[in-house]
């Protein structure tokens, strides 16, 4: 079985495009040569700046031939259905064949096609994945019309066996393919022949082209922890801009350099934001004095002076960019010194929110008056949490917010303190946005959460006033994530509170009841992440109360590990047997039997033993759920396993005496009630 190995070889591919094109030519390559009747044993991708490459082992040699059977229509059908059948079949009429059927002589078409070359499948799958690929962006240059991100230079492509590397014939605009690749552009530009993906990658690395992006971002996380270290110094961590340097070289050579000292008293987030954003700059931090003191790039080329000309370009750079930052943060701080942070963020008022919601300076007297509310229900004072509200987003009209928007918050926080304002108002000013994403940290200090509830609140409850909502797919002002970071911020701090009450204060006009069912839905994904069934959920939430998430998530988390157990799942069966039995009755009869048994007409052992323990449960039950001991509860409830099954197995309900019936079918319904005083046990699926 023959190895294929794919390279498409162009000018500079983005690195944010380079880990899904690796993904889609995989795909594509795979899907399309298999559906041509072709099998693989394993394939893998890879990329630098410069290129794509797959490699796909164990190919089958060719397709397998193929017959196939199509019955048509009867040998004396009209004419036209007869034609219709042939062009579908691409036979004509002497190579059908008529074949006896129930309703007399029928034509068949017996169609073979024959198997067909790796080289010639690959080819045809190759062409049209080129053709067809999906960049998020892409061009064209000189006079042909193919369209690839950046110009492509040449297309690789062989199949390797024991007889040696044959060229899949394949010509792309006039692109031939070829069994050649070039290495680094600087080191080792020259040609190489390769005759399978051994040689290649063994090729290539001797020609300074480290093919593997996991490769490239190992080597720069380990050289650069190794040159921190020398000095004491350490790397701040950051995936994201490892991932995106891997993918800006091919040979990478990991430098380090240090800030001049008039930027050292920077906030180090204004360091690491202009450094990464303008440089693609890794931040290096000196523990000792918990400042970021170096920072390292990464160049593409190994240079007879070991980088110093490229570090010191580089230091240039930066120290241009930095004097930008300082020039931003001086100016900042006259502007705290002269008019006060509230005095910073008085422009607000012309800045626009949203047409229907006014301005951002409306927005945060909403916000002011909603975090007064909401504070004595988070034990925050509410004259602190309206004081954060009024200033939370000043940073906005800060200069260097202006520069970096990521830094909103961040920045706030340090002019807060320039202010002289509080620690707790400093921090409520960095942590009100927060948690933006599943993995942020939930503030957990009362002001910082009573205001970000504020914020996020304020943002729901105005679009659904003016119902603007989230609809399929689309969500342009990212209320599912205001209303996830609700639910986080709720449940991480324990809160008790009554959400439909609090975002009534948050816009009367907005349609409480239908937010409510929103932030259901929401909770229902961040439950089930978490390991608890949507049926338990939907139990929980028929219950009163629903809108304390704090209590649905307790009681949810009881039951689902009430419904772990044996007794959980025998119980459920036979509350569903007495409440379909139940149901049943109270349709024929027309009545409704929800009171009355009587122990004095139980007749067998096993009847009074369930009354003894319905009774025993309830005594039980209704004060465990008043304290919210919730596993008492289910623990009373699971004692009611055995009786309920030991009844259904001994007593007949619908028995001929009309008293004993009506007797327990009010025995039932005591058992359905006791069980719906926990949950609504009729949204259990199973």
């Amino acid at each position: 079985m023959p190895d294929l190995l794919i390279e498409l070889f162009s000018e500079e591919i983005p690195a944010r495009m380079q880990p899904k094109a690796r993904e889609d030519l995989k795909k594509l390559i795979t899907d399309g040569v298999v559906e041509a009747g072709l099998t693989y044993a394993s394939a893998g991708a890879f990329s630098t700046p410069r290129r794509l490459t797959l490699t796909v082992e164990g190919l089958t040699a060719n397709s397998p031939t193929l017959r196939e059977e199509r019955k048509g229509p009867r040998t004396d059908a009209p004419e036209k259905a007869i034609e219709g059948f042939l062009r579908s079949t691409g036979l004509t009429m002497d190579q059908l064949e008529a074949r006896d059927d129930k309703k007399g002589q029928v034509y068949f078409a017996v169609i073979e096609k024959p198997g067909r070359p790796a080289t010639e499948i690959v080819a045809e799958v190759l062409e049209k994945t080129i053709r067809n690929f999906p960049w998020p962006k892409s061009m064209r240059w000189g006079e042909g019309n193919l369209r690839w991100v950046r110009p492509l230079n040449s297309i690789l492509a062989i199949l390797t066996d024991e007889a040696g590397a044959t060229v899949v014939p394949l010509d792309v605009d006039g692109i031939k393919a070829g069994d050649t690749t070039r290495g680094h552009r600087f080191m080792a530009p020259d040609l190489l022949q390769v005759s399978g993906y051994e040689s290649y990658a063994k090729q290539l690395k001797a020609a300074k082209v480290m093919l593997d992006p996991n490769e490239r971002a190992e080597a720069i996380d380990h050289d650069a922890a190794q040159m921190a270290f020398a000095k004491g110094w350490e790397v701040v961590p950051d995936k994201g801009l490892l991932a995106e340097v891997s993918g800006l070289v091919e040979w990478p050579v990991t430098l380090m350099g240090e800030i001049d000292g008039e930027f050292l008293d920077l906030p180090p987030e204004v360091l690491q934001t202009s450094m990464k954003e303008h440089q693609k700059f890794f931040s290096v931090k000196n523990p000792k004095t918990g400042r970021i003191e170096g920072f390292v790039t990464v160049a593409n080329r190994e240079t007879a002076d070991h980088g110093a000309t490229i570090l010191a370009g580089n230091q240039k750079v930066l120290s241009a960019r930095l004097s930008d930052a300082k020039f931003f943060w001086e100016n900042d701080l006259r502007t705290v010194q002269a008019h006060g942070l509230e005095g910073m963020g008085a422009g607000l008022d012309a800045v626009t929110f949203h047409n229907k919601l006014g301005s951002q300076g409306d927005r945060i007297r909403r916000i002011e008056n909603l975090a007064r509310e909401i504070a004595p229900l988070v034990g925050a004072k509410p004259d602190l949490a309206a004081e954060a509200a009024r200033v939370a987003k000043s940073d906005l009209r800060s200069e260097m917010v202006y520069e970096f928007p990521e830094l909103q918050g961040v920045m706030g926080r340090y002019y807060a303190q320039k202010a002289g304002l509080s620690d707790a108002v400093a921090d409520a000013c960095r942590d009100h946005y927060a948690p933006l994403g599943p993995s942020d940290d939930v503030p957990s200090e009362p002001v910082s959460v009573a205001v970000a509830l504020a914020d996020k609140i304020d943002t729901l409850t105005g679009f659904w006033a003016i119902d603007e909502k989230p609809t399929g797919s689309k969500d342009p002002f990212a209320l599912r994530r205001a209303a996830l970071g609700v639910i986080r911020l709720v449940l991480a701090n324990g809160l008790r509170l009554s959400l439909q009450s609090v975002f009534a204060k948050g816009n009367p006009e907005a349609d409480t009841a239908d937010l409510m069912s929103f932030f259901h839905d929401r909770l229902k994904v961040h439950l089930r992440d978490a390991g608890i069934r949507h049926d338990v959920i939907d139990a929980v939430l028929a219950m009163p109360g629903s809108d304390d998430l704090t209590l649905v998530v307790k009681r949810a988390e009881a039951l689902s590990d009430f419904f772990k157990t044996d007794d959980g799942e025998n119980l459920i069966q036979g509350f569903k047997r007495a409440n379909n039995i139940l149901t049943q009755a109270e349709e024929k009869d027309g009545v409704e039997y929800s009171f009355g048994a009587d122990p004095k007409f139980a007749e067998t052992d096993e009847e009074k033993a369930l009354f003894a323990a319905l009774d025993a449960a309830e005594a039980k039950i209704a004060p465990a759920m008043q304290a919210e001991d919730f596993a008492a509860a289910m623990s009373a409830m699971a004692d009611l396993r055995a009786p309920i099954d030991a009844f259904f197995e001994a007593v007949q309900i619908n028995a001929d005496n009309p008293i004993l019936r009506r007797n327990r079918l009010n025995l039932l319904s005591r058992i359905r009630q006791i069980c719906l005083d926990v949950a609504d046990l009729t949204k259990i699926e199973g």
